[in-house]
């Protein structure tokens, strides 16, 4: 299973692989970045850290949910 971060960089939101150095997708907003991360995780297994503008972490999703060892409303 693949991690993925959501930060912000230079003024726009990147969705980036651990250890990557390059983005999989950059967007100008956050709203639009989570829009298009739907998209590009649709067909991968995963867990996404979303951090906030201060770098903390708010929020952690897995695709596919059926995979998410947690039972959480999350």
């Amino acid at each position: 299973m693949q991690n993925y971060h959501v930060k912000t960089h230079s003024g726009h939101w990147d969705l980036t692989k651990d250890g990557g150095e390059r983005a999989s997708i950059s967007k100008p907003t956050k709203a639009e970045l989570l829009a298009a991360m739907e998209e590009f995780m649709a067909n991968k297994k995963g867990s996404v850290k979303i951090h906030g503008v201060d770098g903390t972490i708010q929020e952690e999703r897995t695709y596919p949910r059926s995979v998410d060892p947690r039972r959480s409303v999350g």
